[in-house]
């Protein structure tokens, strides 16, 4: 799925978009049930993820607003067909370097028009860290993400820092003097492209200032004989496999 070149970017920096991996129908059949998604789920709890660090650090996220939902494979049967397409599998198996991909968590994103909150810079590895850090990421997005709708932005090679100390006050992040959102390179894309990163590369995004929601699934993967460093961030969706098998699996009633 992958060229050489493209395997190559992401280990020098620790993350790569695959342009048009799923097609634009694709996405915006994704984009529905995205948005179909939060329209059910609104009327029954609240939706906003928006970090207090966020409103700290960014005055204009004062009155910003983020939508997410946790395991979205549950709610929708389409999302449980994307985990599995062959294009995406194809993709993780060979940046992670494994026959084998295991799901760790899912989580939707829409940033509303015109307020869409953004998220400070910050690692994933503090919230799940792991002993081989095979564990990443990959943000398919499912409508455009150009710099005015917050899109997400790296900071290349960051990856080769190991875990970095973090602060926990209104969410885990970097520190803002250091890592402002601004610094960082911007990864503009289109609906279908999939943003590929480790989760020890540094990231974030900006305010959605459009007059469009962003809207992108997030999906964390890892190699099924990369244990938890700690037991943390579990969840009813964890360690369904989507491609291979699980070498460290066995039957019911073995030891």
């Amino acid at each position: 799925m992958l060229t050489t070149d493209q395997l190559d970017f992401y280990r020098e920096n620790g993350y790569v978009l695959a342009r048009g991996l799923l097609t634009p129908d694709e996405a915006a059949l994704y984009r529905r049930e995205c948005h179909d998604l939060a329209e059910r789920l609104s009327h029954h709890e609240d939706m906003d993820a928006t970090w207090g660090a966020a409103r700290a650090a960014v005055a204009e996220a004062k009155e910003t607003k983020i939508l997410h939902c946790h395991n979205v494979q549950f709610y929708s049967a389409a999302f449980t067909r994307l985990l599995v397409n062959e294009r995406l599998m194809d993709a993780a198996s060979e940046i992670i370097g494994s026959p084998n991909v295991q799901l760790h968590h899912t989580k939707m994103f829409i940033k509303p028009p015109e307020k869409g909150s953004p998220f400070p810079m910050h690692q994933d590895a503090p919230y799940f860290p792991h002993d081989n850090h095979s564990m990443i990421a990959v943000i398919l997005h499912f409508d455009d993400a150009p710099i005015e709708k917050g899109c997400v932005r790296v900071v290349p090679g960051s990856h080769k820092l190991g875990i970095l100390e973090h602060s926990s006050e209104g969410g885990w992040h970097l520190p803002f003097s250091e890592y402002p959102i601004s610094s960082a390179v911007p990864c503009e894309a289109k609906a279908g492209d999939a943003l590929f990163f480790s989760y020890l590369t540094i990231h974030g995004s900006g305010i959605n200032t459009s007059q469009e929601a962003r809207t992108t699934l997030l999906i964390q993967m890892r190699d099924p004989e990369d244990p938890p460093t700690k037991k943390v961030h579990e969840s009813r969706g964890q360690g369904m496999m989507l491609r291979g098998v699980d070498p460290l699996s066995l039957p019911r009633g073995v030891a």
